[in-house]
């Protein structure tokens, strides 16, 4: 097939001018996202490969790496994972098929300095390597085709795609530097990034081509599986910037284990932010549920209730079905006791940290007006949601609960 040109989306292209021209100083930020994604895609064909083995093409050792070529300035971050089709390349690096694209358009074109966090919240976070890069080649052959494909742009309202022969499963993205970017060619900056950004990434993150001959750069251990003893703050809330593409602290941090009859891990953040699309109508869920380690979905119904839909964070449990679909799992009888656990310790805390009413405010501010569904939405714990809501008076400024509020 000849080389095909297409105009980005016009969508894109405002993106693409606002994180070419975004005042965000941490512009290292990039490899993060393109680790993350590359994370995300190796999970996605574990998953697929469950039920299709013959995906993995004999290659089940997932694994990242980074390549640098100081000669020709080009930094490659590539994985072994599902791969995208053309109509993919197409349809993921070309456009935004999403709701709430205008209203997240303009809340990043109002604060280009917070932009690119913004562009990480929305899931598009690849953009981000324009920031340093004159041109980025995306090579890609999806899991089970033949066909490989080259995706080429520089950024400026076009992209092209051609076949490209002798292309390994998964997606190879090369970076050509610009000039003020020659610094992500040094084995030493790239060896400080993973390990302060992604070190909590499940699969190993390699580095070639530096001077230790071929090298790990993360502990390449699931952060949730780990005891709480032996997890840092810092940990914690880098973990928390990967699964929520976040760069705000999380407000609060719960990370529970539960046995017997049934077993599961969470680890559960609040941010202290809200997200632009938090009154989105689709209400999507954001905590990405496991089994056994293996990543099953990132919007799953039955996990978590409406109401606490502002969550970020990962659920792993090993007595789920790993075959299970995804459109099945609402149904599972297990999901709902996992449900009813995590709710219940989720209130809880939030209890807890009530008690602090200057910093219990910062919650309630950005999240009250969803939270407070919850009344009207989980019956069986409405009064326990209701001690937890606060309210404005006329006697002053401060929130109140309506048992402060009624025993004055």
């Amino acid at each position: 097939m000849t080389e095909q040109t297409f105009a980005f989306q016009a969508e894109v292209a405002k993106l693409l001018d606002i994180v070419v021209h975004s005042l965000y100083s941490n512009k290292e930020i990039f490899l993060r996202e393109l680790i993350s994604n590359a994370s995300d895609a190796c999970d996605k064909l574990r998953y697929a490969a469950i039920t299709q083995p013959d995906l993995l093409e004999g290659d089940g050792d997932f694994s990242i790496t980074l390549s640098v070529d100081p000669k020709q300035k080009t930094l490659t971050v590539a994985d072994n994972g599902i791969g995208m089709s053309h109509d993919e390349l197409v349809e993921n690096l070309g456009t935004i098929a999403k709701s709430g694209t205008a209203d997240f358009l303009k809340a990043a074109s109002e604060n280009k300095s917070g932009a690119v966090n913004l562009i990480g919240q929305f899931g598009v976070g690849f953009y981000s390597c324009f920031m340093v890069a004159d041109k980025v080649e995306v090579r890609s052959r999806k899991a089970g085709e033949s066909v490989g494909w080259l995706w080429t742009s520089e950024g400026k309202g076009r992209f092209s795609l051609e076949e490209s022969p002798k292309v390994g499963r998964g997606v190879s993205i090369t970076l050509h530097l610009n000039k003020d970017s020659k610094e992500y060619l040094e084995p030493l900056r790239l060896r400080t990034i993973v390990k302060t950004y992604s070190d909590h990434i499940a699969l190993p993150v390699k580095l070639e081509g530096g001077d230790k001959g071929e090298e790990v750069l993360n502990s390449a251990s699931a952060l949730w599986t780990r005891p709480k003893s032996e997890v840092s703050e810092d940990q914690y809330k880098e973990f928390y910037h990967h699964v929520a593409h976040a760069f705000d602290e999380p407000w609060m941090t719960l990370h529970t284990k539960a046995e017997g009859a049934i077993e599961y891990t969470g680890l559960l953040f609040t941010p202290s932010q809200r997200p632009f699309d938090l009154f989105s109508t689709d209400r999507r869920h954001r905590v990405k549920l496991y089994v056994n380690r293996v990543f099953i979905t990132d919007n799953c119904e039955g996990l978590l209730p409406p109401y606490l839909r502002f969550l970020r964070g990962v659920v792993d449990s090993p007595d789920l079905p790993l075959n299970v679909s995804r459109e099945m799992l609402q149904h599972q009888p297990l999901l709902a006791k996992i449900k009813t656990g995590l709710t219940k310790k989720y209130l809880a805390e939030l209890k807890k940290k009530s008690e602090d009413a200057a910093d219990y405010a910062t919650f309630w501010t950005a999240f009250g007006a969803v939270f407070k569904e919850g009344v009207y939405e989980d019956f069986e714990r409405k009064l326990d949601i209701l001690k937890l809501c606060r309210f404005h008076s006329t006697k002053g400024p401060d929130l109140v609960s309506l048992e402060d509020y009624v025993g004055r």
